[in-house]
């Protein structure tokens, strides 16, 4: 066990190499994204190809990955965010593959860096800003405006609008940054309890065995050699603290293990979902201005 669990966070250059006096040495995070992006193009084109009256497994799941996405668009945006189809799922499938990729052992988790998941916010949020103003113009600063506001509340709702619209992009790069860096490191601090777990239940199984055994012994001894014999009995006596010991210092363990990362790659899933329905919110309000100016008074 790291005796730090931020420890599997931390980022080292592999070697040093620059371009016009800024640095840009590879590390762990930069060399996962390569993988990540070789990796989610390879199954995808892959799946693009077997296109069979019969789908294959790879093909079933490209078809179930692009119907969320579909779905997912056309429920916040509408048939004119199609257009945003390839974007928006580029960003899911990255995000995903770099919540789950980190999730084993010796790789890295890429969205644990604030500095990716700002990039990220940053970039989502500066083209839906562009794409409001492309279609709209200088009526998208409506978007200030909550509909129905009576017009002497404007000099104070605006400024709450804009805080909460400047709000926006910190928010989504906190949120995926924060869920994945304290659940690894909430993984990593329990599955040191875990790897400690046998030393405290290794000396407890034994004593419930010898429990088990005296009680055996004072109750029913005698049907116990009747049916087994006096070597029946002294088996009894070792192998039941030995079975003990070995469910309650591996199988245990293992099986809680086993239930944490279930529940990290729930949240992986998650959160990749939660980031790329926000993205689509923010470009769906740019489209439409659904809510704001033009209703107001």
């Amino acid at each position: 066990m790291e005796s730090n669990p931020l420890h599997p966070f931390e980022l080292h250059p592999y070697g040093s190499l620059s371009l016009f006096g800024l640095d840009i040495s590879p590390n762990k995070a930069v060399v996962m994204m390569w993988i990540i992006i070789v990796l989610a193009s390879s199954l995808l084109i892959v799946a693009a190809r077997q296109q069979r009256l019969v789908p294959t497994r790879l093909q079933s799941l490209a078809e179930i990955l692009v119907e969320f996405i579909r779905n997912m668009i056309m429920d916040t945006m509408g048939e004119k965010g199609m257009k945003f189809f390839p974007f928006v799922a580029t960003l899911f499938v990255f995000i995903l593959f770099c919540n789950l990729l980190g999730l084993i052992p010796g790789s890295y988790t890429v969205t644990s860096q604030i500095v990716v998941t700002a990039a990220f916010a940053l970039f989502v949020y500066s083209m839906s800003i562009v794409v409001g103003f492309v279609l709209h113009g200088i009526k998208f600063l409506g978007i200030l405006m909550p509909a129905g506001t009576p017009v002497l509340l404007l000099p104070l709702m605006v400024p709450i609008e804009l805080v909460s619209q400047l709000a926006r992009p910190l928010s989504l790069a906190v949120r995926l940054f924060a869920n994945m860096t304290a659940g690894h490191t909430i993984l990593a601090v329990l599955f040191g309890m875990v790897v400690s777990i046998p030393l405290i239940a290794a000396p407890l199984a034994v004593k419930i065995g010898l429990l088990i055994l005296m009680v055996v012994l004072i109750v029913g001894w005698r049907r116990v050699i009747a049916a087994t014999g006096t070597w029946g009995l002294v088996g009894m006596c070792i192998l039941i603290p030995v079975i003990l010991t070995v469910i309650w210092s591996r199988w245990l363990p293992f099986a809680f293990s086993i239930a944490i990362n279930g529940l990290e790659v729930g949240i992986a899933l998650i959160q990749a979902y939660i980031f790329t329905i926000l993205t689509c919110v923010y470009l769906g309000d740019a489209i439409t201005l659904h809510g704001h100016a033009e209703g107001a008074h």
